[in-house]
């Protein structure tokens, strides 16, 4: 089995391993794959059997020039870049990743929580800037600082990322 990897370098920079794949046949993977030309998608994509992508588009008009293709994995957790109808149309399972980044989108969501109530990234500027050894007042910030102990947080969500982070609460008093 010929198996092609369009766009591997977004989710192997070099810290993981293809062995899995190549343990189910010969494995080509491609940092990446320019995403505007057809040509060099379909040269790439031609004589495989297994398609896998991230950004990397798989139209009607590749799938009609690659007639070998037998599966496209989307290495994400979307499909809008694989034409779905013209895959369904040749018999074409296409599968994606849907807990794909799931715990890292939660993270980065309480990061943002955290950086809308402390400005951490302001604050750093300032400092670096000079602007807290130029302060008359011994506490210095640019912007309100909000405590997030005592206050209620809902988090709403019709997929998997708003139920899979469960945050320790927050202390409402301080620790001795």
């Amino acid at each position: 089995m010929k198996i092609v990897i369009l766009d591997g370098y977004c989710l192997n920079p070099g810290d993981l391993s293809w062995e899995g794949f190549e343990q189910m046949g010969t494995v080509t993977a491609y940092d990446r794959t320019p995403l505007d030309d057809e040509d060099e998608i379909v040269r790439r994509t031609g004589g495989c059997d297994v398609v896998l992508t991230n950004k990397t588009p798989v139209s009607r008009a590749v799938l009609e020039r690659c007639p070998t293709v037998r599966y496209i994995g989307v290495l994400a957790t979307g499909f809008n870049i694989v034409d779905i109808q013209a895959a369904r149309e040749r018999g074409i399972p296409v599968c994606n990743v849907p807990d794909y980044g799931t715990q890292a989108v939660a993270q980065f969501a309480v990061a943002l929580l955290l950086e809308t109530c402390l400005h951490v990234g302001e604050h750093s500027r300032a400092v670096h800037n000079g602007e807290w050894s130029k302060c008359p007042d011994y506490c210095f910030w640019n912007y309100p600082l909000v405590e997030l102990a005592g206050k209620t947080m809902g988090i709403i969500g019709y997929g998997r990322i708003a139920v899979s982070y469960t945050p320790l609460p927050l202390p409402t008093t301080p620790y001795v």
